[in-house]
């Protein structure tokens, strides 16, 4: 998961995970403290989908670079509500394209729209300059039906992606 500073990528992932949340604290070079969030969800015996939620305050290619190693897909995390990080989110998109061919399939999660002031999926497409085989959901980060729907979405293109690949 990636997405600007108080998107809702913690609360996603605590929405979603069946194992305590792991959340370590790295302190950066200017002295700024930043976490990522880990988390799981059982799907079988043998089988689990570890979730990775990058810190908002990390350049996010730097991030996409270092754990691209063993990802299946990734959810970009808007906060429909907030427009001045649509810029952060747009570059966020544009790194994701500039890495397609080598990287994996993504998705948008539209985040906090069951607040009367969020921008629709559709207005946000328009605002980030989306693509039109680009994906955008709505999403609310703390309802686990809302998230479930996301992830599903996201396993599907996964699968359709391997499919592809002849995998």
């Amino acid at each position: 998961m990636t997405g600007a500073f108080a998107s809702g990528k913690t609360e996603f992932i605590c929405t979603i995970s069946e194992a305590e949340i792991f959340n370590p604290i790295f302190t950066l070079k200017n002295g700024r403290s930043v976490s990522f969030d880990a988390g799981q969800v059982v799907i079988g015996e043998n089988l689990f989908l570890q979730f990775y939620g990058n810190p908002g305050a990390v350049r996010s290619d730097a991030v996409f670079m270092t754990r691209k190693q063993g990802m299946l897909g990734a959810i970009v995390m808007v906060d429909s509500t907030q427009p001045t990080t649509f810029r952060e989110a747009r570059s966020i998109l544009e790194t994701l394209r500039a890495y397609r061919q080598e990287f994996y399939p993504y998705i948008v999660a539209c985040n906090k729209q069951d607040r009367a002031d969020a921008w629709s999926p559709e207005d946000l497409r328009i605002a980030l300059r989306a693509r039109k085989d680009e994906v955008f959901l709505p999403c609310v980060a703390t309802d686990k039906e809302s998230v479930k729907n996301v992830l599903l979405v996201l396993l599907q293109q996964i699968l359709d992606s391997f499919e592809a690949w002849g995998i």
